[in-house]
């Protein structure tokens, strides 16, 4: 179902919306996968991270253009979400490597899932904007590779890992229920009242946390 917006001034709003988070993940993936590859345990893995820090930030400048291009200033449109997305980050600091490495997938993927099921409600251009921005298959095959790796040199990692992607996706989770419900994206994007953006948003939550279980059964952990 794509959005065919009869009031243009309103759709514009929420999909400024759209993109300013986007665009505020996006850097801040950049700036968080650029520390973290300070503390890889090899010079293979910082380069690994810095490459997926360097991909980040061409996709901030994607949806940074798309504002831009619509006449809006990105900084503004990124603002009202710093303050939850900084706050996220600082309840979910990873205490090591491995932490980092299970946070830049879980995180990642999880966001993918998000953005690709809002793209059903907008635009082909901006369905296809989404679709460059979250094309993350290459960073999440290194990310799965590496932590199965890791999983397999040390299996006492597992429990610990385990619970700490638990708690992330809990995190990540309640975070996509905020910024949805809050700044009304989903119920703006797809026409639909209070009642129906809620039931949607509920539908949402129970496929991404499917999806992530999936994942993890990929990894040998539990979901």
């Amino acid at each position: 179902m794509s959005a065919s917006p009869g009031d243009p001034a309103r759709y514009n709003s929420f999909l400024t919306d759209l993109l300013g988070v986007m665009a505020y993940g996006e850097l801040s993936a950049f700036e968080r996968l650029s520390s973290d590859a300070r503390y890889s345990p090899t010079l293979h893995d910082r380069a690994v991270l810095g490459r997926l820090a360097v991909a980040e930030f061409q996709h901030y400048e994607l949806v940074r253009d798309r504002l831009e291009g619509m006449g809006m200033d990105t900084e503004a449109a990124m603002l009202p979400f710093q303050p939850s997305v900084d706050h996220f980050h600082e309840r979910t600091r990873p205490a090591d490597w491995y932490e980092s490495l299970m946070k830049a997938y879980v995180i990642d993927t999880v966001s993918a899932d998000f953005y690709r099921a809002v793209a059903r409600y907008v635009d082909a251009g901006t369905r296809e904007l989404i679709g460059q921005v979250q094309s993350a298959d290459a960073a999440t095959t290194v990310l799965q590779e590496r932590l199965k790796a890791a999983l397999s040199d040390d299996p006492r990692l597992a429990s610990r890992l385990a619970l700490w992607a638990r708690r992330l996706l809990g995190e990540a989770l309640s975070q996509a229920q905020r910024v949805s419900l809050e700044h009304e994206l989903l119920g703006g994007l797809s026409g639909l009242d209070d009642a129906g953006a809620r039931e949607l948003v509920r539908a949402l939550t129970v496929e991404l946390a499917a999806n992530h279980a999936r994942r993890m059964a990929q990894l040998g952990l539990p979901g």
